[in-house]
């Protein structure tokens, strides 16, 4: 049968097409692009992550425990983690991924790999929700693995669940830190040296039994250590961050001037500062006394001039803000049992920031200790100066001399005098640094430092410091009994752990060390669209018609919009 001209065209139209679609699967297999017309561009990765992902030169594998059978939050997160999984595979194939449902198989089964699981502190999260009209408990484990070769660092997808913040929130700030946490596992597992931090010890500061929880949490990333600035010539260059927690003694020029020179070689340190010496159980001795009341008085730690010079302040004050913590005090006796009670203290401000920078941006509050206000000095150098932590707009401060008793706890407090605003409480200062000695150091002294291979430098290059007016604030305490270290930001009268108080100070050392930008990535922020509930129950039915009948009279408009178009062109022929 010979076939007509018209048939070979129809053959070769659908060769044509089965082409085009072979070409476009092809392209699209290598080349992968998206438009992303969200309001805050959800979709949109930092520069920063995507230049990371770009030059990942080995296979990264990703495994995330979140698949099965989930409540609409949960699906939600799962979904939102294999879309930024596909735009990492998309930038760069050595990303890989997959998902795991923990709960699959039989009991024996799901139960060994509970136990695997739990050996690499892997701990599910026991979920109540509703399917249908059934009530259902399940454990899910909201997390990710990244492995390179044999090893593998975990990710916690799932964000706490902040006082006032409800569960859909808290999925939604879950999705909103997915880029950050999982760019941030990639560039630790990539990572082949890990960075060094040193604590300062010679000068009273908090010692590494009272710092124990910090130093923990770091040596998961870091090498720690402590030095002490009397028994070194200079700070090694190899020191990529210096933490000074709580000093209590002066230091003299020797040490200022090794600091000031790892500063202007693009040392970086973070200042935990307490300017006075006051804390509650001091207060509470004062009162056994004949005085009946505390006056706290300054450290002499000889750095008020340095900071000036670095462009930031700390006053001998103490905040005070009606938004605090409590503190137990005596209010009886019943029997041979003394009774107390919880009383808001007012120099325990329980802070939060205005500012969306990443240090800050997502985080609880955090609960300080006697703070002082900071503020920010011009410099004859340019540099950026970052408020991070103030506390509310219902605070005040104290200068001293002051007397300190629990007085004040005997009654309501006049809202009225707390009318000072916001007070600065920490403060992130970056660019270029003058050094503290220009034109304070003799010939002789030069002459010196150059016979042990130090350059004196009167400009830093581009480096970072924060400065914190409370150093009591990354405390911990360790049970004798158990050796269990308390969590950072947990308040023992309130039975509480303020979350903000581990993130911030961590965050901060990451921001300190980060040199990708990676960590900007925590600023991104997805909204949350809720539906009028009320509104959806009054129009349910036309909604529910709309959808249903719409695309049916669509399909029958077009059918027969085709067939009267068929119709006359081949009548016409």
């Amino acid at each position: 049968m010979v076939m007509s001209s018209k048939g070979w065209q129809s053959v070769i139209q659908l060769f044509i097409v089965l082409g085009i679609l072979i070409a476009i699967n092809v392209i699209s297999s290598y080349w992968y692009q998206y438009f992303d017309l969200t309001e805050e561009k959800k979709y949109t990765l930092t520069e920063a992550t995507e230049n990371l992902i770009d030059d990942v030169d080995e296979p990264i594998f990703v495994k995330i425990l979140l698949d099965g059978n989930l409540p609409s939050g949960f699906k939600r997160l799962r979904n939102s983690t294999r879309e930024l999984l596909n735009q990492f595979n998309g930038i760069n194939g050595n990303v890989s991924y997959e998902f795991d449902d923990p709960n699959e198989g039989s009991v024996q089964e799901i139960n060994f790999r509970r136990e695997e699981l739990y050996k690499d502190k892997i701990v599910p999260t026991k979920v109540d929700y509703f399917e249908g009209d059934e009530f259902v408990q399940k454990f899910i484990y909201p997390y990710a693995l990244v492995y390179r070769g044999e090893r593998f660092i975990k990710v916690n997808l799932l964000e706490s669940l902040l006082p006032g913040m409800s569960e859909d929130e808290s999925i939604n700030n879950s999705i909103s830190l997915l880029e950050y946490k999982m760019t941030n596992a990639i560039q630790r597992i990539l990572r082949d040296e890990r960075k060094n931090i040193v604590f300062t010890g010679a000068n009273g500061e908090l010692t590494a039994r009272q710092t124990a929880k910090l130093r923990t949490l770091l040596r998961e990333q870091y090498n720690t250590a402590t030095i002490n600035l009397d028994s070194v010539v200079r700070i090694p260059p190899e020191v990529d961050l210096m933490m000074v927690i709580k000093p209590q003694s002066a230091f003299d020029n020797k040490d200022l001037f090794k600091i000031d020179q790892y500063i202007m070689n693009g040392g970086k340190v973070i200042w935990l500062i307490d300017p006075l010496r006051v804390d509650v159980n001091k207060i509470n001795g004062a009162l056994s006394t004949e005085n009946k009341f505390y006056i706290p008085d300054a450290y002499p730690l000889g750095l008020n001039d340095l900071f000036f010079k670095y462009g930031a302040r700390i006053n001998q004050n103490m905040v005070l803000d009606l938004e605090c913590s409590a503190i137990p005090q005596v209010t009886g006796m019943q029997g041979d049992q003394v009774q107390t009670s919880l009383f808001k203290y007012f120099y325990h401000p329980i802070v939060s920031s205005l500012s969306d920078h990443p240090i800050v941006k997502n985080i609880d509050r955090i609960n300080m200790f006697f703070p002082a206000s900071i503020d920010t000095i011009q410099t004859r150098t340019p540099l950026k100066k970052t408020v991070l932590l103030q506390s509310s707009p219902y605070s005040r401060f104290q200068m001293v001399p002051a007397r300190l008793n629990f007085e004040i706890l005997k009654y309501d407090p006049d809202v009225s005098k707390f009318n000072k605003g916001r007070q600065n409480l920490a403060l992130l200062n970056e660019g270029i640094f003058e050094s503290f000695f220009k034109n304070r150091v003799t010939q002789e002294s030069l002459t010196g430092l150059k016979s042990i291979g130090v350059d004196f430098r009167t400009e830093s290059v581009p480096t970072k410091q924060l400065f914190v007016a409370d150093g009591d604030f990354v405390r911990s305490t360790i049970n004798p009994t158990t050796n269990e270290i308390s969590p950072l930001g947990l308040n023992e009268w309130e039975r509480k752990v303020y979350y903000g108080n581990e993130d911030f100070i961590l965050n901060a050392v990451e921001y300190m060390m980060d040199e990708n930008g990676v960590l900007a990535s925590r600023s991104k922020e997805v909204k949350m669209r809720l539906l009028d509930v009320k509104k959806l129950s009054e129009e349910k039915s036309f909604w529910q018609f709309l959808n249903i009948i719409l695309p049916l009279l669509i399909l029958l408009i077009g059918g027969f919009l085709f067939f009267a178009y068929r119709r006359r062109k081949y009548t016409r022929s």
